[in-house]
């Protein structure tokens, strides 16, 4: 069976190698299929397949093209989502920042949980074209921002969300530094990881376990939902805070095990 042929290059200049923001979007398209995501069937995702030739991206725009996380699916984000959609009182009615969104699924996820407002920040010019598109593709709102906010204060929301953001140390400390001064005024933090290494599990309590199935690996693995927990001394006995999260028992006991002694 003959290949697709590739969409045309849509280029940022005449000199520019790097494709424009329509030109991603429309390879997102053409490339990327729609399907379900694995154990959140509420939620639909472009992903990438092994015919999504993501490397004629990368081929296209060196300097900006990294590693195309946004079109895959990771258990750190893939078992904050569905602890948000079994626990929507977690963000109802809340003002929830997704930390490093990717294509995504955390904040499609609270949208869909009754969030007042969701903020998806994302620094990979790639992602955004695919956070738009997901975002569109499930009926969901959120304001995207372009922007690492990992350098800067706490930002005016009531709830943190950081999903698989834990897999360097250097980009471990910076989201360390920037909870931490999210804890000090008062805005808690639920993380989901699958234990990587440079993953603060000292400062963390863990709420809730998930088997699940990582980009390119069938085998199931275990990842967990945790709370960030303020140095000693620090966080909410200095400030009070902006809101209380109401932990309700999961309605699928058998998928979930969960640590109540998170407040």
């Amino acid at each position: 069976m003959p290949r697709r042929p590739a969409p045309p290059i849509d280029r940022e200049g005449p000199n520019s190698g790097a494709m424009t923001f329509q030109g991603v979007t429309a390879f997102i398209r053409e490339y990327l299929p729609v399907a379900p995501v694995p154990g959140i069937p509420e939620i639909q995702l472009h992903k990438a397949s092994p015919s999504s030739r993501l490397h004629r991206l990368a081929e296209q725009d060196e300097d900006r093209f990294g590693s195309p996380y946004w079109a895959h699916h990771w258990a750190g984000g893939l078992a904050l989502a569905r602890y948000v959609l079994d626990h929507p009182d977690v963000v109802t009615d809340r003002r929830v920042l997704d930390l490093g969104a990717g294509g995504g699924l955390v904040a499609i996820a609270a949208a869909k949980a009754g969030a007042r407002e969701v903020l998806a920040a994302e620094t990979d010019p790639y992602a955004i074209a695919a956070l738009r598109l997901n975002l569109a593709l499930n009926g969901a709102q959120a304001e995207v921002l372009h922007a690492d906010l990992t350098a800067g204060g706490p930002p005016n929301v009531d709830l943190v969300l950081v999903g698989d953001l834990f897999y360097a140390p250097d980009l471990a400390a910076r989201v360390i530094a920037f909870l931490d001064r999210c804890a000090d005024a008062g805005i808690p933090a639920l993380i989901g990881d699958p234990w990587r290494a440079p993953l603060p599990v000292a400062r963390l309590t863990e709420l809730a376990r998930y088997d699940v199935a990582e980009a390119g690996d069938h085998t199931l693995k275990p990842s967990g939902v945790f709370a960030f927990r303020a140095p000693s001394g620090q966080g909410r006995r200095n400030r009070p805070r902006r809101s209380s999260l109401i932990l309700r028992p999961p309605r699928f006991m058998s998928v979930v095990t969960l640590n109540w002694r998170w407040l």
